[in-house]
């Protein structure tokens, strides 16, 4: 089969595939998530002009604790505290299966 011939995605396996080979993928995923979650709550308090400080006070906890939160490295944060920090921008968190 030549090159032209063959779809896109077609050669080897997806990373998905590779992660769960090397029993990565559940701890990859937390990882990602997080930091997805990270951002998004950093983008909203940049669109919504919160700083730290008030962010903090909206959530009642700490700027430590809201500098854990928003660090994309930082795996120690819970479905609670997530809850809070979408609650004082103004959203909501959605978990689900698939």
């Amino acid at each position: 089969m030549s090159k032209r011939n063959r779809k896109k995605g077609g050669i080897g396996s997806p990373f998905d595939d590779f992660l769960k080979e090397d029993g990565t993928y559940e701890s990859t995923q937390a990882v990602a998530i997080k930091r997805v979650l990270a951002w998004q709550i950093g983008q909203a308090m940049q669109e919504k002009h919160i700083t730290k400080a008030e962010m903090a006070r909206r959530m009642d906890t700490s700027r430590s604790q809201l500098d854990r939160l928003l660090d994309p490295d930082s795996d120690s944060v819970t479905l609670e505290t997530l809850a809070r920090a979408a609650r004082a921008v103004g959203r909501q968190v959605k978990v689900e299966l698939v």
